[in-house]
């Protein structure tokens, strides 16, 4: 039989070769009623034609076929409550002259309907109907022209298919958060009908269970990828309460090195949490999903914020987890989030600067008040000549980039507020003098240290763990720094900062320096040089062995650990260590090249080892551009332990941001209008997204990060409009 043929009409023949040798009306005739399961559309209703003066079938094996001639009188419908067969959602049962008939609802023939002719016959139909077909979505291949970057074009076949425009619709709303309604519109639903007219666009409910079904699916993949992943998992947890829903959801992100050497860092669960939400309810809820996803044996370190509760939490958690799988038992499972402990060390000092900046502050509140004040101050800033390119803005008590940010923006106007606090009386009264506007000035500079690092931390690129032990260090040696000043507030402030900073020092240098050992531009020198400068030069030799001893613990585990695995990692790319230099990192780098000048030789009690031989390998030359997971890949090959060491270690995350910043994405999935989400379908709208997102999907395409790339700048454009205008 020959293959049909669509034309403008909308009409399909049948060749004249095949075994049935008449014409039939297929996409004219009418859609199935609605008793046969199928929607007919307005176009269809109005091609219907009437099937008389069909020929009968020549040629066919279909038993019991017959067309013929119908008049309206004969014609007597069927009790379809008692057909149970799924074949009849394609018939109508009726009477014709006193036969029962089965009359197709795509073509119209009429084939025996008798209880002694079974089914059978209607199955076959089905199968070989050419009008159901049509309907249907022909398997036709057509031609698809495809560029490429080079400006060639690709011509390649395309077929059809309807369950994979499904799956792709259903993709769409996920990683784009359109609602699920958007299958009901009727524009939509227009513009599916004229790029492709064979598409059959469900129903909210079928789109809403096509993305449940696919959520399942891909985690059930996902899961199984885990299991064949041999290196250790880094896990980020944070807590959300959607506000117009009042529920509580957890993020669950995770983070490691895949087997091609590839940094993947994606959300794994955002699940509801029930109240109370408790050290235990929250240690209960974690390791189910550590349990459910088959990770539990394999998770290198959790980071959490700095409140009780999560130090509770972590007691809890290893309670539960198998001990003896995790890295050196658990003693360095619990990470601290970095971005915390710095917004905590900051705040600590900025709460005794309130009074040195009150004038600076009122000045701001009161040009930026009201619309017509702030009209004044914009005109008066054109009159001065300057670009008003960032606007004055209130900051938030509670938030120190805020006001950090809002200071630098006032000092650009300096002389603007002056020449308005001469015509304007009422802000005369708080006018900031000199010395306010130094002492701004100043903190300014001090607060651009902690802004840069944060930013760094909290941005969209992901931060190797080696890159946060020499920032710390700069923070730690400019704080010391400010202890000079001959402003005596900077000197309090630098007080509070440090005595902040060692009690939560002992937390992040651990593992954070055993990163930074196996960056092959620092080594071991650089804890010398930094701890000479830190602890003195007595304390420094003990500090550095602390960290040997466990690098040594970690290389004697790891390497009984390997015992029977071979070398199965390929070659790839990862994440680039390419940062901005600042303030501390100039004072860290001087102190480092200065050690590096007179490099004194350290003793040392432990056996020659592999750790020994890469400590001895000559240091690569500082440079801020190198790629510290591709290094380990190719270069690291002849240390096999502790590549396997450095593949663990550089994937931990150093804050909590991967999951903080998925409550960004969950506002909007869960808004007033859609707060009647259910949680299970919240979830798999946020992971669908998510893993979309970092390709675990296993179409990525540079379309995708194309779109990412797009999405990722209007982010930032809204943060910059936010900075702009922050709400008192």
């Amino acid at each position: 039989m020959s293959t049909p043929s669509t034309s403008g009409s909308g009409a399909v023949g049948v060749g004249a070769s095949g075994a049935q040798g008449f014409h039939v009306r297929g996409c004219r005739s009418r859609a199935p009623t609605p008793s046969s399961g199928a929607a007919a559309t307005p176009s269809d209703a109005a091609t219907a034609e009437p099937t008389q003066g069909t020929e009968p079938t020549q040629g066919t094996d279909e038993p019991g076929t017959d067309v013929v001639n119908i008049d309206e009188e004969e014609v007597k419908v069927g009790n379809k409550r008692k057909l149970k067969s799924a074949v009849w959602l394609d018939f109508d049962k009726i009477e014709v002259n006193g036969k029962w008939k089965a009359k197709c609802n795509w073509c119209h023939k009429l084939l025996s309907a008798e209880g002694r002719s079974g089914t059978t016959h209607l199955r076959s139909h089905v199968a070989s109907c050419q009008s159901r077909q049509c309907r249907k979505g022909l398997k036709q291949s057509t031609l698809k022209l495809t560029p490429n970057k080079d400006g060639t074009v690709v011509v390649d076949k395309y077929v059809f298919d309807q369950d994979v425009a499904r799956k792709e619709l259903a993709l769409m709303i996920c990683v784009h958060e359109y609602p699920l309604s958007i299958v009901d519109h009727v524009g939509f639903r227009k513009f599916c009908a004229a790029m492709q007219p064979l598409f059959k666009v469900v129903s909210r409910n079928t789109i809403r269970k096509d993305i449940l079904d696919m959520y399942e699916m891909q985690k059930l993949s996902m899961v199984k990828n885990f299991q064949q992943e041999q290196s250790r998992i880094a896990v980020t947890t944070d807590m959300w309460t959607a506000n117009h829903q009042k529920k509580g959801y957890m993020a669950v992100t995770v983070h490691y090195i895949d087997e091609d050497w590839n940094l993947k860092s994606f959300l794994l669960r955002f699940l509801y949490v029930p109240h109370p939400h408790t050290a235990e309810v929250i240690s209960e809820v974690l390791h189910e999903v550590l349990m459910d996803w088959r990770i539990e044996k394999k998770v290198s370190t959790v980071t959490l914020d700095n409140c009780s509760t999560n130090d509770n939490v972590m007691k809890e958690l290893k309670d539960k987890m198998p001990i003896s799988s995790l890295m050196l038992k658990g003693r360095l499972m619990h990470m601290r989030c970095a971005a915390h402990i710095i917004n905590l060390i900051v705040k600590d000092g900025m709460s005794k600067m309130v009074d040195g900046i009150a004038r600076v502050r009122e000045t701001i509140g009161f040009w930026s008040a009201t619309p017509k004040r702030h009209e004044r101050f914009d005109k008066s800033v054109a009159q001065e000549g300057i670009d008003y390119e960032k606007k004055i803005a209130l900051d938030v008590k509670t938030r120190w980039n805020s006001t950090y940010l809002m200071l630098c923006t006032a000092l650009n106007y300096i002389p603007v507020f002056d020449r308005l606090a001469k015509k304007e009386k009422l802000c005369a009264l708080f006018l900031p003098t000199t010395e306010d506007w130094d002492f701004a000035r100043q903190l300014c500079d001090r607060l651009k240290l902690f802004y840069d690092v944060t930013e760094l931390l909290s941005g969209t690129s992901y931060v190797t763990a080696n890159l946060f032990f020499p920032k710390v260090c700069g923070i730690y040696l400019a704080i010391k720094k400010w202890h000079n000043s001959n402003n005596s507030n900077i000197e309090v402030m630098a007080a509070d900062m440090k005595e902040k900073f060692l009690k939560y020092w002992t937390d992040v240098h651990g593992l954070m320096a055993v990163a930074v050992v196996l960056d092959p531009r620092y080594k071991m020198k650089f804890l010398y040089a930094m701890f000479t400068e830190i602890y003195g030069a007595g304390a420094m030799a003990e500090e550095v062995k602390k960290v040997k001893d466990l690098l040594v613990d970690l290389v004697k585990e790891y390497q009984g650990s390997m015992e029977g695995f071979g070398a199965t990692d390929a070659v790839g790319a990862a994440s680039s260590s390419n940062t901005i230099q600042n303030e501390g990192d100039a004072a860290v780098f001087d102190i480092f090249d200065s050690y590096l000048s007179s490099e004194p030789v350290v003793p040392s009690n432990y056996v020659s080892t592999e750790l020994d031989l890469y400590l001895e390998e000559e240091m690569l030359p500082r440079t801020m551009k190198l790629d510290i997971i591709n290094w380990w890949n190719v270069a690291g090959v002849k240390y096999p332990t502790l590549r396997k060491i450095a593949r663990d270690i550089m994937a931990i995350p150093v804050t909590t941001v991967a999951s903080e910043s998925v409550f960004s994405t969950s506002g909007r999935v869960i808004s007033p209008n859609r707060s009647r989400l259910a949680p299970k379908m919240v979830e798999a709208l946020m992971c669908m997204q998510a893993w979309s997102r970092a390709d675990m999907l296993g179409h990525g395409s540079p379309d995708i990060n194309t779109l990412w790339t797009c999405l990722e700048d209007e982010e930032e454009t809204m943060d910059e409009l936010e900075s702009d205008i922050i709400d008192p």
